[in-house]
């Protein structure tokens, strides 16, 4: 299978020389992916918001590839403030509850945008079985 490259349309994108997801064989890596709202591009204030729809994002950009959300055996959570943990902590366990990816939750200094709250990164494979 060809590597491929997903695109949410995100202006980020193309400005900084990135892609949403690569698919690489039976693997799907999907980074950058902050609260926006894509189909309004606006950043909602709430780290909960936020932690939504970067899962809606990763869905999407998952599906493209012909990934499930089921796929996903790893997350990284990127938090700029310590007290957002269990808001964000409690989206991913709505979320990837019965998945149970292996998963790191990181506190950072900032983000791109001091707007945001979250950043997500998941690794996906297609199972064989």
């Amino acid at each position: 299978m060809p590597r491929r490259l997903i695109s949410t349309g995100s202006p980020f994108e193309k400005a900084a020389g990135y892609s949403r997801a690569v698919i690489d064989g039976d693997f799907a890596f999907v980074a950058g992916t902050t609260g926006y709202d894509y189909a309004t591009m606006t950043m909602p204030p709430d780290v909960t918001s936020q932690s939504r729809n970067c899962f809606k994002t990763i869905e999407a950009a998952l599906a493209e590839g012909g990934f499930a959300m089921t796929d996903i055996v790893r997350a990284t959570y990127y938090i700029t403030d310590a007290r957002d943990a269990d808001a964000v902590l409690t989206v991913c366990g709505e979320v990837l509850g019965n998945i149970r990816p292996a998963a790191t939750l990181l506190v950072v200094a900032g983000l791109y945008k001091p707007e945001m709250k979250v950043e997500i990164e998941i690794t996906a494979k297609q199972r064989s079985d």
